[in-house]
């Protein structure tokens, strides 16, 4: 049975719940998650609850939905996407268990910011994506995979130097996001916003450079 979703997926997330197991054990139920900060003042709270269930949930519904995905695909879909889609699941299933792990060592009165860490990492993660783009020649396994078809060199170039050129954007913003601290809430906005951009651009100049 052909599926998005492995066993190294399945691993994070039960090392997020695992997480969030300690959270409760360790946490005082009272306790209120800072999660926006104004002028070095906390304006916006998360009650423990609420903050510890949401990254396994998101995680969740996440691999759900790319599970229904992969098992809609055609095999030769599947066969063509899966190599770009399991790395990608992968990455956002670690981002998340970070921001969990955020969760936790705040909670429990740990100097360590992970989720600026979190941040500073998907940041350099982000530069080198974009490099990596950037310089991408055109042959027929590599570069990005998209439902619509680059069909030409000139397409190639803009599709990949655009895709380039907002995920140096995304590492600005988390790079910057993490140096001013504005509180988890934001950083887990700013990283959330990135990564869904940055496909909806990718895709976006791969349809309008269809006819190029």
């Amino acid at each position: 049975m052909q599926s998005l979703i492995t066993r190294f997926h399945l691993l994070v997330f039960g090392v997020t719940v695992a997480i969030a197991a300690v959270g409760y054990l360790q946490i005082p139920e009272t306790f209120l998650f800072p999660a926006h900060f104004t002028r070095s003042t906390a304006d916006w709270l998360w009650p423990r609850n609420l903050a510890l269930l949401t990254p396994p949930a998101i995680q969740l519904v996440i691999m759900l939905g790319f599970f229904l995905l992969g098992r809609a695909f055609t095999k030769n879909h599947f066969a063509k996407t899966q190599h770009i889609l399991e790395p990608a699941i992968r990455l956002i299933l670690m981002v998340i268990a970070g921001c969990q792990l955020g969760l936790l060592l705040m909670g429990i009165g740990s100097d360590l910011d992970f989720f600026r860490v979190t941040a500073g990492l998907c940041a350099a993660a982000l530069m080198v994506l974009a490099a990596m783009l950037f310089e991408a020649e055109r042959h027929s396994y590599g570069g990005l995979r998209m439902p619509w078809r680059v069909v030409s060199d000139r397409a190639w170039v803009i599709v990949h130097r655009g895709s380039a050129l907002v995920s140096a954007l995304g590492a600005v913003s988390l790079g910057y996001a993490a140096w001013s601290n504005p509180g988890p809430g934001a950083l887990i906005l700013t990283i959330s916003a990135v990564f869904l951009v940055l496909p909806l651009v990718a895709g976006i100049l791969t349809l309008l450079t269809r006819r190029s």
